[in-house]
C-alpha cells in the first residue's frame, strides 16, 4: 500500500519539464520525498542519505566500449 502525506507548493518553482511557474508540488511517498508538476505530471525524487553517501562522486568514466 502507498502512503501519500499532504502536498506543500514550492512558490516560485520552475518545472524543468514544461518551465510553468508556481506549479511544483512537494510530497512524502513511502518515505521518499518527490517533487510533481501539476501541470504537467513530471516527477522528481531525493535520494536517500544512505544512498547518497554511498555514490563514489571522484570516480570518472575511462572510456565507453562499444562492440562492433
Amino acid at each position: 500500500m502507498t502512503t501519500r502525506k499532504k502536498k506543500r507548493f514550492i512558490a516560485g518553482a520552475t518545472c524543468p519539464q514544461c518551465k510553468a511557474t508556481d506549479t511544483m508540488s512537494l510530497f512524502i511517498e513511502n518515505n521518499v520525498e518527490k517533487v510533481e508538476c501539476v501541470a504537467c505530471g513530471h516527477q522528481m525524487a531525493q535520494p536517500e542519505q544512505q544512498v547518497v553517501q554511498s555514490t563514489r562522486e571522484k570516480e570518472l568514466v575511462i572510456g565507453v566500449f562499444k562492440p562492433e
